[in-house]
């Protein structure tokens, strides 16, 4: 799969330095893999889960939370929010334009 875009995984670990390895590895693992639809992709990653239109996962020990918005037919994964476990219970990225409650 495709990442749009890197560089607010690289923004965010500059900033918050632990999260550097999970989201590398995160990174490397979904580039690697074209899936096809959710269950497929809870086959590698096991802890993410679907809110909304979006898909999270849990980074580095659940410390972080990566939120983003799959596409399978075009195997695009859009990367909307790089948040700390605080900072996503607040639930202020709900408010995406992207985001659609199921």
């Amino acid at each position: 799969m495709r990442v749009i875009s890197r560089r607010t995984l690289r923004e965010f670990w500059e900033k918050h330095a632990t999260a550097k390895p999970g989201l590398l590895l995160w990174y490397e693992r979904i580039s690697k893999y074209n899936f096809f639809n959710f269950v497929e992709l809870r086959q590698v990653f096991p802890s993410a889960d679907v809110v909304g239109n979006f898909t999270v996962f849990n980074i580095s020990g659940n410390n972080y939370r990566l939120i983003t918005y799959i596409d399978y037919d075009a195997q695009l994964v859009f990367i909307r929010a790089v948040l700390t476990h605080a900072n996503y219970s607040k639930e202020s990225w709900k408010n995406d334009d992207w985001f659609k409650r199921s």
